[in-house]
């Protein structure tokens, strides 16, 4: 009796272990297959455009073999002003970047802002690591060869996961003017890392869409600036210091106290300005150029 009792516990015990392994590897393939949609946020609705703050900018089209960039360039319409190539994070698109719009322009500065593929107005399948990447590079070939810019006159700004992209378009063309990284992280693995500290599944199987700026700062050497806020909590600050100790060439890093995620430009108002302006300014020696109003 009691070797039945056994064995009937040991079927339900297998039994039960057949269908926890079976979900388990389930959750796994799951994770690996749809991990984009746990990355990128793509909203299509612009609800705002510079004609709001009472700016001309031009509508532009960026024809790809797998679907078609939208994008706004604002011309400072100043002899030798820099141009700044802008990618934003993972839930945004072109109609949230007023701010950072009015912000350049009021610097004296052009601004090329695009949506990536799947996000805003922009056609294509729904984003990944790659697509991107290449959504980056046809950004910057339109400026270089379309608007025949200068690389060295090219500022590429990132801004959390856009500054992922950033550093990867940086590692293909050096010989732009410097990067500007804004509450960036160093890697997709370092970021699951953070939310989840006891790791339950395995990532080298799961992870796809890596996104690693640690591995690839090093190898810059154009002027970056890393900026990030104290207080976000979405992405820690003690990852900007790390890209920061990594990276090799001209660097910088601004920690604004008490700042969020976001917030930064308005939290440190007239700091955050100074420290856009001087930057530029330290940059000359890579390209000459007029800034519309000096600080």
């Amino acid at each position: 009796m009691a070797k039945r009792t056994i064995l009937a516990l040991s079927k339900k015990y297998l039994f039960l272990s057949s269908i926890f392994l079976c979900l388990y590897l389930g959750l796994i393939i799951g994770l690996r297959i749809g991990q984009t949609h746990l990355i990128f946020f793509p909203s299509s609705a612009i609800n705002n455009t510079p004609k709001d703050i009472k700016l001309n900018y031009e509508e532009i089209w960026i024809t790809m073999p797998k679907g078609q960039l939208y994008g706004w360039w604002i011309d400072s319409n100043l002899l030798k002003s820099p141009t700044v190539l802008y990618f934003y994070g993972n839930s945004s698109n072109l109609g949230d970047l007023l701010d950072k719009v009015e912000f350049f322009h009021d610097l004296g500065v052009s601004i090329l802002l695009i949506d990536y593929r799947g996000y805003g107005k922009s056609q294509g399948a729904f984003p990944n690591e790659i697509s991107l990447y290449e959504d980056a590079e046809a950004s910057w070939s339109y400026l270089t060869i379309k608007k025949q810019i200068l690389p060295q006159n090219i500022f590429v700004y990132g801004y959390s996961l856009g500054g992922a992209i950033a550093i990867n378009l940086a590692t293909r063309y050096p010989t732009m003017g410097g990067l500007i990284i804004e509450s960036s992280f160093t890697s997709m693995s370092a970021v699951i890392d953070y939310y989840l500290p006891i790791q339950l599944f395995p990532k080298s199987l799961i992870l796809t869409q890596k996104f690693d700026s640690l591995s690839k700062i090093s190898s810059l050497k154009m002027p970056i600036l890393i900026i990030h806020g104290t207080a976000d909590k979405t992405i820690p600050y003690t990852m900007s210091q790390d890209l920061y100790k990594k990276a090799s060439g001209a660097k910088s890093l601004i920690l604004v106290e008490g700042a969020n995620h976001a917030n930064i430009q308005y939290k440190a108002k007239a700091e955050y300005r100074q420290v856009i302006h001087n930057w530029l300014i330290f940059c000359q020696k890579y390209y000459q150029y007029d800034l519309r109003r000096q600080i």
